[in-house]
């Protein structure tokens, strides 16, 4: 048997290979890099097993897995289940507009991601955004028969864009395939800021989740746009309509919430902006929210107010099927007025006869107004002028009883220095009451013309800062008729006052100073003298003579100059008026003759009247009897 030999030559092939072996498993280690994203993927795989086993949260947001190979797509399907098709859609954006609103719509969530209103802007010049930079959010949370809970805000849809004559339309379709999906309508017309929006779904009766509701979820943060946001935010609330076409509307202040049924439309109303949601099936339950970010004027404030609707949305026949509206623009009553939906009661021309009054006199004759001149603090004056002339009788009559008071005071002074005292103080009423009516006298023909001419002022202190064909349109000093005019700027802040000085406030103050000095000397000539235990008036009226201007010129300096400007011209006028009156057509003589022929003539008295002295002489013997 042949002996075996030491091969040398084999033992240096195996330790060369293994050397070999070593060195290229050395050079092939990872590195401490290598190794630590190893670390992170193994954890966000962890975290992605986490979120699809405990996808039974509503508010959960889910980063959809883009379905590039098949390794992804079973992720997405393990995310989404048979909504796994959505993780195949690029996430891209489609733009609709016509002349006045350009609409950028995402395939993420299949909501409006910009809303740029054309031909506005901004305070600073700025282009004017509704929505931009996901200050909104529309969304529908549901469930699914396989035990998950989605959001279409986390979802891709599929855009199709079509046109319609002059009309854009953009289908986006979330999908299961292509005979099962969510889809979001919208389509656009020319010149129109009411976009038309439906919800339905088609095939889905099996894939929603029958025992769970559909959510509707819609926020939105409102861009500040105006140049005080204080002001900005006192005409800045959420409106919406009932079923029984009763329009309410939340506080405007800090925070305030309320649950509605059967609400036909939301409106989230800014200054001279508003977004807001139609349907034409009301929603069943409705839960509104609404918050104030900010007010400080000091602040460059981005955001005004939140806004938050909540509504579940009722499934037919396992389906969603709603016809809807966005409209999204400005709050021009006439624009808003050919809408059939009542969505035009969210400017706010003030309630009962104010409103009447506003819809019926001073927005036409604006209109006409407008028709033919350009500039907008004419249009104001001559409005202004126009009113004071029509209601000049009103202030004829006040200061025609004034100077009939006036030729009585003397006689009335002599009744109560014969009847001093409070136990004269029946009688003494009674004798004054049978002079002025002998003499066809009423004290209260004075007060009447006076508080027949306050719609008239409530009226226009709603119709003014709602008027948006006022904004930023100048006139002398002040360059936007719908802010302040600031002619000086403050290095402090004044309590309630503000940083900044306004010219039309303080005219204003002054012309009111005026009329209420004058309305002082011809109040004297209708009172009475004052009597035991009786408040003295005249001190009254002193206070109110400076309250008046001093309110006027604390609160008016935040406010639209329009405002101001208007009660500067219409004080103004309304002294002319009383000088005309007082010094070219009250002649006291005449009135005095006049007033004593009619004592000489026999006068019934009025059923009122009889009661009225009837009820004073049964009290004045009572008081005998308890003497």
């Amino acid at each position: 048997m042949e002996e075996k030999k030491f091969d040398l030559n084999s033992l240096i092939g195996f330790v060369l290979l293994g050397a070999i072996m070593l060195w290229w498993m050395y050079s092939n280690q990872p590195t401490p890099e290598e190794l630590e994203a190893e670390k992170n993927n193994k954890t966000e795989q962890v975290q992605e097993e986490t979120i699809t086993s405990n996808n039974t949260s509503a508010n959960s947001t889910v980063e959809i897995v883009q379905a590039t190979d098949s390794l992804s797509l079973a992720k997405a399907q393990n995310q989404l289940g048979a909504f796994a098709y959505s993780a195949t859609i690029t996430d891209a954006e489609t733009v609709l507009e016509n002349d006045v609103l350009r609409l950028v719509i995402s395939n993420k969530g299949g909501q409006i991601k910009e809303a740029l209103l054309k031909n506005y802007v901004t305070y600073d010049s700025l282009p004017l955004y509704i929505i931009k930079d996901n200050n909104a959010s529309f969304n529908l949370n549901f469930g699914t028969t396989d035990n998950r809970i989605l959001n279409t805000k986390d979802l891709l849809f599929e855009p199709t864009l079509t046109t319609n004559g002059e009309s854009q339309i953009l289908s986006m379709k979330l999908k299961v395939d292509n005979t099962k999906f969510l889809e979001y309508y919208y389509e656009i017309k020319p010149n129109e800021y009411m976009v038309d929006f439906n919800i339905r779904s088609q095939g889905l009766s099996s894939t929603f989740n029958t025992s769970q509701q559909v959510n509707l979820d819609w926020n939105l943060e409102a861009f500040r746009k105006e140049k005080s946001i204080r002001y900005e935010n006192q005409q800045t609330e959420m409106y919406y309509e009932k079923e029984d076409e009763n329009i309410d509307y939340l506080s405007v202040g800090g925070e305030d919430d309320a649950e509605e049924i059967d609400v036909n439309w939301v409106a989230y109303k800014q200054h001279f902006f508003s977004t807001i949601l139609i349907s034409e099936q009301a929603f069943e339950n409705a839960s509104l929210a609404s918050k104030t970010l900010s007010i400080d004027e000091e602040i460059d404030t981005t955001f005004t107010k939140a806004f938050s609707l909540k509504a579940p949305l009722a499934l037919q026949s396992g389906e969603l099927d709603y016809n809807m509206n966005w409209y999204i623009g400005p709050n021009d009553y006439h624009i808003l007025k050919k809408y059939d939906r009542n969505i035009k009661e969210i400017v706010n021309l003030g309630w009962g006869i104010f409103g009447y009054i506003n819809r019926l006199v001073f927005v036409p004759v604006f209109n006409f107004l407008q028709g033919f001149i350009g500039n907008y603090g004419l249009i104001i004056i001559l409005l202004t002028i126009v009113v004071r002339i029509i209601m000049s009788p009103l202030v004829y009559k006040s200061y025609l009883s004034s100077a009939k008071m006036k030729v009585l005071k003397p006689e009335m002074e002599e009744i109560n220095k014969r009847l001093p005292g409070k136990e004269n103080a029946m009688k003494r009423q009674q004798e004054t009451m049978a002079v002025q009516s002998k003499a066809g006298v009423s004290p209260l023909a004075g007060c009447i013309p006076a508080l027949l001419q306050m719609p008239v002022f409530f009226a226009l202190f709603r119709f003014f800062p709602s008027n948006i064909d006022l904004r930023q349109k100048g006139f002398l000093w002040a360059d936007d008729l719908s802010a302040y005019d600031s002619v000086f700027e403050l290095p402090f802040t004044i309590p309630m006052y503000g940083s900044h000085i306004s010219l039309f406030p303080i005219l204003a103050s002054i012309a009111i100073f005026f009329y209420m000095r004058m309305s002082q000397s011809q109040q004297m000539n209708m009172q009475q003298p004052t009597q035991e235990g009786m408040p003295d008036m005249q001190k009254m009226m002193k206070m109110m003579m400076y309250f008046s201007p001093v309110m006027m010129l604390i609160f008016f300096n935040m406010y639209a100059s329009s405002l101001s400007l208007y009660y500067f011209v219409s004080n103004l006028l309304t002294i002319t008026i009383m000088l005309i009156i007082k010094n070219y057509i009250i002649d006291e003589d005449k009135i005095h003759a006049k007033i004593q022929e009619n004592k000489k003539k026999p006068k019934k008295e009025g059923k009122f009247r009889q009661r009225l002295n009837d009820a004073m002489k049964q009290a004045q013997e009572q008081q005998k009897k308890k003497k």
